[in-house]
């Protein structure tokens, strides 16, 4: 670690946990998981209500998302640490223990609206473009409460900034005594997340309004990208899979292995008019036979 390095680090003296009310134990992480998902449910619904997505049924996608999302999070985060689980079954329904993949709430969170929306007959495109807004502010939000607590682990930074958490009950703390100062690995991921989110706004009500689907392919992809690289700095994912790729890193690389078909399925398919925006004057909406 250089000289620079260690001049720079921010100091996070913070308590991971707020305070307790009632037996209920309110902590930084819970609170901006909470604020991620209220704040992106409403982006979610307002990229409904401007590209004509019905907001009812939007609402009805998210209600659906929150819990399989949760479920995805614990799910994955249990299969990365199955050394530990495989041991500890009870364990697996500690949720209020920590304990969750931000791969596995997005994979979850997807999932389970996309079955119903299919069952139900309705846009999966649209859909997934109002989903993909939502999901990453969502995440992005949640990780402010990873910077602040430590939540995760990463390694000793040789740039001219790191972080040291200072405080006994953080989860960093023991790490920042023994390497010192270090990268904000999930904060790196954070500032990431509010690009693409503010890129894939642009997108769906711009460039790709008519391209139903791409939108959120472009999200899948670039957050696949972006974590993959992000979770080289990360240790507390550090068990390789193969080849030493990572579980995190695996699953970027099958996400985005699986989001070719379908963008090329989109890009043949070519754009689709919305009968409910109005035609640009001279021109005229031609009814199909």
């Amino acid at each position: 670690m250089s000289a620079l390095a260690s001049v720079l680090a921010i100091e996070l003296p913070f308590d991971p946990n707020i305070t307790e009310i009632g037996g209920f134990l309110l902590t930084w992480h819970g609170l901006f998981t909470a604020v991620g998902i209220l704040v992106g449910v409403q982006l979610a619904l307002w990229i409904a209500r401007n590209t004509n997505f019905n907001e009812d049924d939007a609402y009805t996608l998210a209600l659906i998302g929150i819990p399989s999302g949760i479920i995805g999070a614990r799910l994955l985060f249990v299969v990365e640490h199955w050394d530990y689980y495989g041991q500890n079954l009870v364990d697996i329904l500690a949720l209020t223990e920590g304990g969750i993949s931000i791969w596995g709430a997005v994979l979850g969170g997807v999932a389970g609206p996309l079955a119903f929306a299919i069952w139900r007959g309705w846009d999966i495109w649209k859909g997934l473009d109002c989903a993909s807004v939502g999901l990453i502010a969502g995440m992005g939000i949640g990780r402010i409460g990873d910077l602040i607590n430590g939540e995760h682990l990463s390694k000793a930074t040789d740039l001219p900034w790191g972080v040291i958490y200072t405080h006994p009950d953080s989860p960093a703390f023991a790490h920042s005594i023994a390497v010192g100062a270090h990268h904000p690995a999930t904060t790196y991921e954070m500032l990431g997340d509010f690009v693409i989110m503010g890129i894939a706004i642009y997108l769906v009500l711009g460039p790709l309004r008519r391209w139903p689907g791409l939108t959120f392919f472009f999200f899948l992809i670039s957050y696949s990208v972006m974590r993959y690289f992000v979770s080289m700095l990360r240790l507390d994912s550090a068990d390789t899979f193969f080849l030493g790729v990572t579980v995190p890193q695996l699953v970027s690389l099958i996400v985005i292995a699986l989001c070719i078909p379908p963008v090329v399925y989109i890009l043949r398919r070519g754009p689709v008019e919305d009968p409910a925006e109005p035609l640009p004057p001279g021109r005229v909406r031609v009814k199909q036979a």
